[in-house]
């Protein structure tokens, strides 16, 4: 092959995009379910790749471009459906709520809720809905629909209230669902000491884009799950801080490319919570 500058042109292109790409697949995967499954995927397969070549075996050279072709894009995608989802939602960037004040006041109801609960030892499982409709990932629930208000969110969950077992559905400034069962995080890597709301509030962040706020009935403290990712243990303030960010402090309006860039930064940002993170 002859060295000129366009194929080294060319070389560098083709270095530079596959690089990105591979960064940009290890961040996606990196911390979510499928991962540890993609990663002895990758490594089985890398095995009897060599094993193959080596041993010139001519049929397991067929069944492996065969199963790269067809079954591995497939698997992937069920793999990472829940994941593929939720980035999917954030990137139509579709809005939660009418106005940046009723969005303030919908955090205000919560963190107000959160604290007066957690003083008390009330447990209490709310989550708002976002992009994803999430009557599709709860498997009960009983219609409410009235507006949000400290006050009533603290009468569903007060102990032997016929709806205080489960979670509220929040849509928009409204509650809409009331004694709700969230899906339970399948993960093997959780504390034992979460609760089964707690665990709820994982599968239900890990199935959607929603946002899940927890507060413990034994130990009062609040928590909250959002992308399969819980933080415990904050206060009222550390709640409201990132419920606006989430809620508010929105990005500009973006293009395809930039939000896609944008959504893989905010990923990267969350992987550094993980002093406060209990995984």
């Amino acid at each position: 092959m002859e060295w000129t500058w366009q194929n080294i042109w060319r070389g560098g292109v083709e270095i530079l995009i596959l690089s990105v790409g591979v960064y940009y697949v290890y961040i996606f995967v990196r911390g979510t379910r499928g991962a540890p499954v993609v990663t002895g995927f990758v490594i089985l397969l890398l095995a009897l790749k060599l094993v193959s070549s080596l041993l010139d075996l001519e049929v397991v050279n067929l069944l492996l471009g065969t199963f790269s072709t067809f079954f591995l894009p497939v698997a992937i995608l069920v793999l990472f459906q829940p994941e593929l989802r939720r980035m999917l939602a954030e990137v139509g960037n579709l809005p939660l709520l009418n106005t940046s004040r009723q969005e303030r006041e919908i955090v205000e109801v919560v963190v107000q809720t959160a604290e007066r609960l957690s003083e008390v030892h009330i447990g209490a499982l709310i989550a708002f809905e976002r992009s994803i409709q999430l009557q599709d990932a709860v498997e009960s629930g009983v219609v409410v629909d009235c507006e949000a208000t400290p006050e009533m969110l603290e009468t569903i969950f007060y102990p032997n209230n016929a709806v205080h077992d489960g979670g509220v559905i929040l849509k928009g400034d409204r509650i809409a669902f009331a004694a709700c069962i969230f899906p339970l995080s399948q993960r093997q890597d959780l504390h034992p000491s979460l609760g089964t709301r707690h665990r709820a509030a994982i599968g239900l962040s890990e199935e959607t884009d929603s946002v899940v706020a927890v507060v413990s009935e034994e130990t009062g403290s609040i928590s909250y799950a959002f992308k399969g990712q819980l933080v415990r243990g904050v206060t009222g303030e550390e709640l409201r801080d990132f419920l606006t960010s989430v809620f508010i402090k929105r990005p500009p309006s973006l293009g395809f490319m930039q939000r896609f860039r944008y959504l893989f930064q905010r990923r990267r940002q969350r992987a550094g919570m993980s002093t406060k993170q209990q995984a």
